[in-house]
């Protein structure tokens, strides 16, 4: 019978969710879809990120910014959703936090605002359909600007 040190840990690499002392980065998700919300929560979850809070538009998403900070390190933002699109959500963010960390998250055909998104401070941008590997990479890159 094999032991369970025969069989090598799958997650033994380090976990790309974690800041150096162990401790995870924490996340906002403000969205309005279910899905996308669940699906980037189960990504970065896998990666030892704390998904802190969600929100489902930009008006409730910079309220639970402010009630969270500085206990945020980083918000992912969708651009388009009802009542306070993501764009006016990030520029409202940035007032309040000069140095908070937003990526932004677009459908297809929204490269103007993606633009915009970039110059008044997100960090970076992915786009829908979220694939892991992308979402991933732009996170840790955005994490570490």
């Amino acid at each position: 019978m094999k032991a369970k040190q025969d069989f090598p840990a799958i997650n033994e690499r380090e976990q790309i969710g974690l800041k150096a002392p162990g401790e995870p980065y924490r996340v906002l998700i403000v969205d309005d879809s279910m899905f996308v919300t669940k699906q980037i929560s189960q990504i970065l979850s896998s990666e030892g990120f704390e998904v802190v809070g969600t929100a489902a538009d930009g008006g409730e998403g910079v309220e639970k910014y402010k009630e969270l900070f500085p206990n945020v390190d980083l918000v992912t933002m969708d651009i388009t959703m009802p009542t306070m699109d993501g764009v006016t959500a990030l520029e409202k963010i940035i007032e309040f936090d000069k140095n908070a960390c937003v990526v932004m998250i677009s459908a297809l055909g929204k490269q103007d605002l993606v633009k915009k998104s970039l110059i008044m401070g997100a960090k970076n941008y992915i786009v829908k359909p979220l694939d892991r590997k992308k979402v991933l990479e732009r996170i840790v890159m955005s994490l570490s600007a």
